[in-house]
């Protein structure tokens, strides 16, 4: 029976994010298929207690075991998130070292960074696979802020990518990057798409709002082009009837006040984030940066076209069929996408919809993600 050791920095909804919602279904979907899965992670979670790890059935769980490990504490300097995650990674392999009965060692982020730098001196293991998601350390800067982190931040993710046995891509712009910024060999390189649950998928998908109802989901940060598309909604408010809908955190002060315009703050029920969705026509995702979002995916599999910027893996699910692939965050790409969208014909956007449901059936669901994955590690152990 396949055994396999999953570092990672968390796992949802113990912490939340892409990475870690990722992870959860990777744990969940390996026990699934009765494959051994020794979790390394840690909690952010004030509201759940991880030792219970309460979204996974009783079934699933026989095939996990959880390891939890206390992340350092951060302190205020420059470069601490490339120090925290060092010493996280030196944590994990003090709990690894003496538990290698296992077939295969599945790195996310740095946590492999400890045992990558021990595996370099000698230190002997089974066959391990590094998975850095979007890349964001060889992309183009957005600003001063994010130059300073990728001066920081490639250092170390070429030391893990060169030392590792192989390479996990979800593809697309990624498999580029991978191979042409960091350098590494095609033959290291595992490309596997990242995937979403059925009982994500809209049954019913119906064009019915009276205007377009536009949506975008997350944090206020500027990766995520969020600047960019307030901007632009101010310029379209005036002139155009649509309905914008945030989830996430958005600052009070940063809010545009428009009768117009929506916002949930953060939501954890993934039910209530579901019947949003499922009321809504188009996602705006205009990220300077990206994995594979599970956002994307998420809103496709509700029955939504796409606004999403062509970065990482986004032109594998985004394309003239089923939404919008803009170029770059830029106010006028945003704005010409937004209200070509407006003014599109009912009739033409349920069919991109009913397109990002197809397309999440034949490529994405979890079953097939987790077979390709399960076939692609035993070739390699």
């Amino acid at each position: 029976m396949l055994k396999i050791a999953l570092l990672t920095d968390g796992i949802f909804p113990y912490v939340i994010g892409g990475m870690q919602k990722h992870s959860y279904y990777l744990t969940k979907y390996l026990a699934r298929n009765k494959v051994h899965v020794t979790l390394y992670h840690f909690s952010q979670s004030k509201e759940h207690d991880i030792q219970q790890l309460h979204l996974f059935t009783l079934e699933e769980k026989q095939y996990i075991k959880s390891v939890v490990i206390d992340f350092p504490k951060q302190d205020i300097f420059p470069g601490h998130y490339v120090r925290t995650s060092f010493l996280y990674s030196v944590k994990i392999f003090e709990h690894l070292k003496n538990n290698m009965n296992v077939d295969f060692i599945y790195a996310k982020g740095f946590t492999g960074w400890k045992l990558m730098d021990e595996k370099k001196n000698g230190f002997k293991c089974p066959p391990v696979g590094i998975k850095l998601h979007g890349m964001n350390m060889f992309s183009k800067p957005y600003s001063l802020k994010s130059r300073l982190e990728q001066f920081l931040l490639q250092p170390p993710a070429k030391f893990n990518l060169e030392n590792t046995d192989y390479v996990f891509s979800y593809g697309g712009k990624i498999t580029d990057v991978i191979k042409n910024k960091a350098n590494i060999p095609a033959e290291k390189i595992i490309e596997i798409p990242t995937g979403i649950e059925e009982s994500w998928i809209n049954p019913d998908v119906k064009n019915s709002n009276d205007v377009v109802r536009f949506i975008f989901i997350g944090r206020y940060e500027r990766l995520k082009g969020i600047e960019e598309l307030m901007e632009v909604i101010k310029e379209l408010n005036e002139k155009y009837n649509f309905q914008f809908d945030f989830i996430g955190h958005i600052p009070e002060h940063l809010r545009i006040k428009s009768s117009k315009i929506n916002y949930w703050g953060i939501l954890t029920k993934q039910e209530q984030i579901k019947e949003i969705l499922q009321q809504s026509d188009v996602l705006v995702c205009p990220s300077y940066s990206e994995g594979m979002p599970n956002v994307i995916l998420e809103a496709m599999a509700s029955g939504m076209a796409v606004i999403a910027t062509d970065v990482g893996a986004v032109n594998l699910m985004v394309s003239k069929e089923n939404g919008w692939l803009i170029n770059s965050p830029e106010p006028k790409e945003i704005l010409e996408a937004i209200i070509s969208a407006i003014n599109l014909p009912k009739y033409n956007l349920l069919e991109m919809q009913q397109k990002s449901i197809a397309k999440i059936k034949e490529k994405y669901l979890w079953d097939k993600i987790i077979a390709k994955t399960i076939d692609e590690i035993t070739k390699r152990i």
